[in-house]
């Protein structure tokens, strides 16, 4: 006899094989029907914006602010603020209304730059250093020029209608043309990464099954990036309801954005470099925390694991010496799927995987709370009022996996502390991480009321102040990642948080990384992973990943070989899938020797990469630069690529162009211009500029090493923090000058935000018979355990003499022996690379010297 719980789920399968779309987590019941995939839930139909209908403003008065202008435009008003020389709020309102800022803005306090006005006949002008805004007085409109008078951005006014409402719809119209690309637009499908000529729509969607063609995915960030004339500018569209963007598709003439509800409000930002773009964008939005070192291991997952399959798979990774970091736990270990609840079996699993060396925890959690009246979660959430309320007033209630489910008010400050407060079951038991599903919010009813999520009349906050679902529901997951954030605060204080979210808006970089949601197990979505994974990263989320195999279906040893070579460098490194068919397995060893040898090989480079990728996100922490980027991120002067899509760097100085076409042995690449690039196999030197074709065998990923660059690695460990980091190696690619800061702390605690970190300065010049090795402390507050450095010169002439000062170094027969002899070299006639053993003490210069 099934268990209730089982014969739970088999009526939920048989009830949803019936709608169109499909919840995140699936059964086999929702295997796809002959003739193809089930098509992924959408939200009603668009709400297109009437042309005929738009609203002309003309300036009738101007008004000087201690930040900005307002001019008076008869029944609204429009406000210019500037917050930095290259940063301005852009704001047309109602008179009366209040200027608004969403959720997604995090610094509140700038120091008003320096500007100049000057109000002529037919238009206003606002100058500051960066800067030039021109507003036209009698077809109000704006227009962005750089300091050397060029037009970086300008409303399209030719139908004298620029900006304002359509029927209370907020709307932009600019101008562009065919030379202008666009980026960024959060997590959208897709196999391009230029988004010119598409029709972008963001409202967050449960859209499993979803392919290159479906609209609305999981996330909104309503942010993109224009380049134009090798030019980047950045607009943020601060409006959290259903929002759309038409990206020259209609003319190459202009494009337009608007919501379906609303303020009219935007933030310009001006690179004119695309770092400099995403630089302000996450000042304005929240930089990322700085993540804990296990984060960036490898992840494994399933669906549907026994608890003894928990424990096995963990064990396995151990014997077969592949290294992983953490475990996930989906919803299976909760009591009948009632959130921050054990399943003692799936809690005994968790000590038993704890008593194993090196393993961390992520459990998962969904927003909606099992309505029963026994269960305390439901009880003291319906006694202090915290849940979203249908329009009489009453709890909104709908069906996700425990049934019949009520979902937290998360506009409410007092709700967000009391889910911090409840994860205590989940932290006691010792989960490390938190996953956050089923938060766009999902609910099992796809009629034309709900549309898969609650009803746009749903509503939050207070029955004085209603937030309803249609201004709420976009920053629904949002508002419980910050609430889960807060949940170390109280029960890890000095422990980095991690949490994954399938679902964000604007600025919750700050709180959690996403993966891509439900993927599929097929050669589209492996392709389709690195233009949205960009994209996300150009729209400041760096902490981006994709189910590596995919989630649903089922893949064969070929793809997940494809596969495993891009995860292995995905910033969020995990194997998630479902059991399709139930014995189907996803772990590398399922795959046959060949592919497991493939998987190893790859997540071994990974975990020696670690001090270079720790490194990249702690730039991105700072910066907001991307840890997988695009090439037009680095060479927005070479256009040649404007539009590569299956290519990327990996931090700075990798670059990756994996086989994601099936039976495909070897691919083009093209190799930007104005540098050097090594094959990192062969070590062949190709001049920028040009496109070559290179082999690319099942167990073989293109990578090519960008000249003058230093890359910090390590020796492989089976998880973060197995070995100290005694040895740290510096694999450099020099013909000139490479340099590189190298950042260290303790990878786990908070205390770098306290000033308890290195950063030493590594300097590596060619000249003319010689190299020269430099290096300085800038920060030295941590008590790091690194005792020599390895410094790898690749693609070089055997060295005649290598000393620093007085001291020789002393030449050795094998690497062995170098690693074990301070101040000593070895070289490798056959790769032509010198290895150099410097002990961390060494305070001159070290030099190596050539015939």
């Amino acid at each position: 006899m099934l268990k209730l719980t089982q014969l739970f789920r088999v009526m939920i399968a048989a009830a949803l094989v019936m709608v169109v779309s499909l919840p995140s987590t699936i059964t086999t019941t929702f295997a796809a029907p002959a003739g193809g995939q089930t098509p992924a839930a959408q939200p009603e139909p668009d709400t297109p914006l009437n042309k005929d209908n738009l609203q002309t403003f003309t300036v009738t008065g101007v008004k000087n602010l201690k930040n900005g202008v307002q001019f008076d435009l008869g029944e609204y008003k429009a406000f210019i603020r500037l917050y930095s020389e290259d940063l301005a709020k852009v704001s047309v309102l109602k008179n009366g209304q209040k200027e608004f800022d969403s959720p997604a803005i995090h610094k509140k306090d700038w120091k008003t730059p320096s500007f100049e006005t000057s109000d002529g006949q037919d238009e206003y002008t606002i100058t500051t250093k960066e800067l030039t805004i021109k507003i036209n007085k009698s077809k109000f409109g704006v227009k962005f020029l750089d300091k050397q008078g060029n037009v970086i951005n300008e409303d399209y006014m030719k139908n004298g209608a620029s900006s304002g409402y359509e029927n209370g719809k907020p709307y932009v119209f600019k101008k562009t043309n065919k030379e202008e690309n666009f980026y960024g637009f959060g997590e959208q499908g897709g196999l391009n990464l230029n988004k010119r000529g598409k029709s972008v729509g963001m409202w967050n969607t449960d859209a499993f099954g979803y392919s290159k063609d479906t609209k609305y995915l999981y996330t909104s960030i309503p942010f993109f990036m224009g380049l134009k004339d090798k030019k980047a500018y950045g607009i943020l569209f601060d409006n959290s309801h259903r929002s759309y963007y038409e990206m020259a598709s209609e003319s190459d003439d202009y494009y337009y954005f608007y919501a379906n509800g609303g303020p009219l409000t935007y933030y310009f930002m001006y690179g004119p470099e695309i770092s400099n773009v995403i630089d302000r964008y996450t000042e304005l939005t929240g930089k990322m925390d700085l993540p804990a070192e296990w984060t960036l291991g490898l992840h494994q997952s399933k669906w549907e694991y026994t608890p003894d399959e928990i424990v096995n798979v963990a064990k396995t990774y151990r014997e077969k010496k592949i290294p992983l970091d953490t475990m996930h736990f989906d919803i299976d270990y909760m009591q009948d799927y009632r959130v921050f609840t054990w399943d003692q079996k799936y809690k005994d699993a968790l000590k038993r995987l704890k008593q194993m060396e090196g393993f961390h925890a992520i459990a998962i959690n969904d927003p909606g709370v099992k309505k029963d009246e026994n269960y305390s979660v439901y009880k003291e959430g319906t006694a202090k009022d915290y849940w979203a309320k249908n329009p009489d007033g009453s709890n909104f209630v709908g069906p996700v996996w425990p049934g019949d489910s009520v979902f937290p008010d998360f506009s409410k400050e007092e709700v967000r502390n009391w889910w911090a407060k409840s994860h205590k079951p989940l932290f006691d038991a010792g989960i490390d991480g938190i996953w956050n599903d089923m938060n766009e919010p999902s609910v099992f009813r796809d009629d034309d009321k709900h549309n898969n999520t609650m009803p746009l009349d749903t509503y939050f906050g207070s029955d004085e102040n209603k937030i309803y679902s249609t201004e709420f529901h976009n920053l629904f997951g949002h508002r419980e990642n910050e609430g889960t954030h807060k949940a170390w605060s109280m029960y890890k204080p000095n422990e980095r948080p991690f949490i994954l979210t399938r679902d964000m808006f604007a600025g919750s970089q700050r709180y959690a990384a996403i993966w891509t949601g439900d993927n599929t197990s097929n050669w589209e979505h492996l392709q389709m992973s690195m233009p949205m994974n960009m994209n996300i990263g150009l729209s400041g989320v760096s902490f981006v990943g994709n189910d590596i195999g995919g989630f649903a279906s089922s893949a064969d040893s070929e793809l997940f070989t494809r596969w495993i070579e891009v995860g292995a460098f995905l910033p969020f490194s995990r194997i998630h899938y479902m059991p399709d068919p139930k014995n189907y397995g996803q772990e590398p060893w399922r795959f046959g020797p060949e592919a497991e040898k493939t998987s190893k090989k790859y997540i071994e480079m990974r975990y020696k990469l670690l001090p270079y990728l720790y490194n990249a996100f702690k730039d991105s922490s700072e910066t907001g630069k991307p840890v997988q980027q695009p090439l037009v991120y680095h060479f927005q002067e070479d256009e040649k690529t404007y539009n590569v899509s299956d290519q990327f760097m990996f931090g700075d100085s990798m670059m990756l162009a994996p086989v994601v076409k099936k039976g495909q042995t070897s691919r083009k690449v093209y190799l930007p211009k104005g540098e050097t690039w090594i094959d990192f196999w062969t070590k062949k030197e190709y001049k920028g500029g040009q496109t070559i074709t290179v082999d690319a065998p099942l167990d073989h990923l293109p990578i090519f090493m960008k000249e003058d660059s230093i890359v910090p690695t390590r020796e492989v460990q089976q998880y973060t923090g197995e070995k100290e980091l005694t040895n740290l190696v510096l694999d450099t690619y020099v013909d000139d000058e490479a340099n590189y800061s190298f950042y260290e702390d303790d990878g786990k605690s908070l205390n770098h935000k306290k000033g308890e970190f290195d950063i030493t300065n590594f300097s590596i010049e060619e000249k003319r018979n010689k190299i020269e090795f430099k290096k300085s402390m800038e920060a030295d507050r941590f008590d790091s355990d690194i005792e020599q450095y390895t410094l790898k010169l690749n693609n070089e002439e055997a060295p005649e003499k290598v000393y620093a000062a007085r001291n020789n170094y002393k030449a050795v027969d094998s690497l062995k022996d170098m690693t074990k002899t301070k101040r000593s070299y070895f070289y490798d006639e056959e790769t032509k690379t010198i290895y150099i053993n410097i002990p961390v003490e060494e305070s001159k210069k070290v030099q190596i010297k050539f015939n």
